[in-house]
């Protein structure tokens, strides 16, 4: 009877089923029929499934269970030491190696696993503590960022025979010319970045590739071009080497001249006096912080296509720039002679300058024909010289038609010069010596937008009647560090932006702003006001202004805006 029972119950429940033949129409209980889950190292994310991003998780430890499938890694901002063999050398798809800013040393960085690595593109390790490059990586390299270590030492096989790479990055590292052998770079006919700049560099490290099309040696402690060293660097298009200690003497004529292409030259913070053989196609030539005293035209005229030209911080003194120097120059767009020695705006300049930048020299006078020679000028800039007012000539910016911006500041004027030209839209008269506005110089100026007469002598009373009626057009005034008592009365009315700082305003009345229903920012810190000095209507007709400054006055100063105002926190 028993048995019979048991026969039963076996056929009611069945044949038994075995590890790893369960009927996958009948899942367990609990069991998803989807997929598996694609393995992710703890804290990482996995967004793609040929994406590991542990990107400034804090680790110590390189992740386990990276998928082998994994083609772009990225470990950057972390706390990693070394790399370890087996990990990497398992990752043989890998694309891009994102190991920027960790603290891995050359000894954890292990040469042979770069062996497996055969579709590597993209390496990046700045900002560690390498000090000295990986003896060899993989020849499917295009980008590789070395840059901000401590290294000292590159190898012929670290950069050499890639026909793929393009981008070198080296700046910031401890390298000199020992450590660059003269095949670095052998077999990479496709490179056209290297930087090198903030190195130990004392000359142009030759063997360069010919492909280059950026070369950056800036901040090196350079002196010398060894002729001939650019001769094969016929793609060069921008060229750096400020900030070295480059002579006249680590030059000549044949330097650059093979450059055919070069655009951007940067050779300020130097020691030249003078530089030669430049090609016609440079376009923008910085030559400032040098030692120049002089600007001759002979030296100029391979540069023909020039268009900007720096020479701030020279020794340019009262010959400095000869009328005619720079004639060569017809298409020059921008000179900037910041900060020399010129007593004089330079003479026979090239009638196509747009921007003329002669703060901080030495100009005394203005003459009639002074600026004749450049009808296109857009910006004049000749701020902080020693001009007085008796010796600007009242033609001297007759034929400026086309001057938009004109910086006078810091001079001796004690007026506004005459014969302004109509179209400009900045004009810059603060730190002179002004002691009168008259209507006459600003007249027919109705499209100034921004008038700077900050830090003068002007009181009230100086101000004529009149003499804001043709700024139609003026959005900014600066009045700041003058003498005014009050408002000046009768402002444009399309003034947006008033600054009346630390002058002696003690009171400001009902009407002081009717004329200006545009305002949206007034600055009256660091006068006299008290807190009943402002007369609760003087904002009523002020719908725009949202900036009220009364800082700094001898009482706390209460102001209701128009209820339409915003609110300033």
């Amino acid at each position: 009877q028993r048995l019979s029972l048991l026969l039963l119950l076996l056929l009611l429940l069945g044949p038994p089923t075995t590890p790893g033949m369960e009927d996958p129409a009948f899942p367990h209980m609990g069991e998803s029929s989807q997929p598996p889950p694609r393995a992710c190292p703890l804290r990482c994310s996995c967004p793609r499934a040929d994406t590991v991003d542990c990107d400034g998780l804090d680790l110590w430890l390189f992740p386990h269970n990276i998928t082998r499938e994994a083609q772009h890694l990225s470990l950057q901002n972390n706390q990693l030491q070394e790399l370890p063999y087996n990990e990497l050398s398992r990752l043989s798809g890998l694309r891009t190696l994102n190991l920027h800013n960790n603290l891995i040393s050359s000894e954890g960085l292990p040469d042979e696993a770069f062996e497996s690595l055969t579709q590597l593109q993209h390496f990046y390790v700045a900002h560690n503590k390498l000090s000295v490059a990986p003896q060899f990586l993989p020849r499917s390299l295009r980008v590789a960022d070395l840059a901000a270590n401590q290294v000292t030492e590159i190898f012929p096989l670290t950069f050499g025979e890639k026909p793929a790479l393009r981008s070198v990055y080296l700046h910031n590292n401890h390298l000199s010319n020992a450590g660059l052998p003269p095949d670095a770079f052998h077999g990479s006919k496709a490179v056209t970045t290297l930087s090198l700049s903030n190195n130990r560099l004392s000359y142009l490290p030759p063997s360069l590739p010919p492909s280059l099309e950026r070369l950056h040696l800036q901040n090196n402690l350079i002196s010398k071009v060894p002729r001939g060293a650019l001769s094969r660097q016929t793609h060069l298009r921008e060229l750096y080497l400020q900030h070295n200690q480059l002579t006249d003497s680590g030059l000549d004529a044949t330097t650059f001249s093979k450059l055919h292409r070069l655009e951007y030259l940067d050779l300020s913070h130097n020691q030249l006096a003078a530089v030669a053989g430049l090609p016609r196609t440079l376009t923008v030539l910085h030559l400032g912080r040098n030692r120049i005293q002089q600007v001759e035209a002979a030296r100029l005229r391979g540069a023909r296509g020039l268009r900007y030209l720096l020479l701030q911080h020279n020794r340019l003194g009262a010959a400095g720039l000869p009328a005619g120097a720079l004639r060569p120059l017809r298409g020059l767009h921008t000179l900037h002679v910041y900060g020399n020695r010129l007593e004089r705006v330079p003479l026979a300049l090239p009638r196509r300058l747009r921007s003329l930048v002669l703060p901080h020299n030495r100009v005394a006078a203005l003459g009639a024909r002074d600026l004749a020679a450049t009808p296109r000028l857009a910006e004049l800039n000749l701020a902080y010289n020693h001009l007085v007012s008796a010796r600007v000539h009242h033609r001297a910016f007759r034929r400026l038609r086309a001057l938009r911006s004109l910086d006078l500041a810091g001079n001796q004027l004690t007026r506004v010069p005459s014969g302004l030209p109509t179209g400009l839209h900045t004009l810059r008269l603060q730190r002179n010596q002004l002691r009168a506005l008259e209507p006459e110089p600003l007249a027919g100026l109705d499209q100034l937008r921004e008038l700077s007469l900050a830090h003068n002598r002007l009181r009230v009373g100086d101000i004529e009647p009149g003499t804001w009626h043709e700024l139609q057009a003026l959005q900014v005034l600066d009045l700041s560090h003058n003498q005014l008592s009050f408002v000046p009365p009768d402002l444009p009315e399309a003034l947006e932006e008033l600054h009346l700082q630390s002058n002696r305003i003690s009171h400001v009345g009902p009407e002081a702003f009717l004329s200006t229903p545009s305002l949206r920012a007034l600055f009256l810190r660091a006068n006299r006001l008290h807190m009943t000095s402002i007369a609760p209507e003087a904002f009523l007709g002020l719908p725009h202004l949202c900036v009220v400054d009364t800082t700094g006055n001898p009482e706390q100063v209460l102001i209701q805006l128009p209820s339409t105002a915003p609110r300033q926190p």
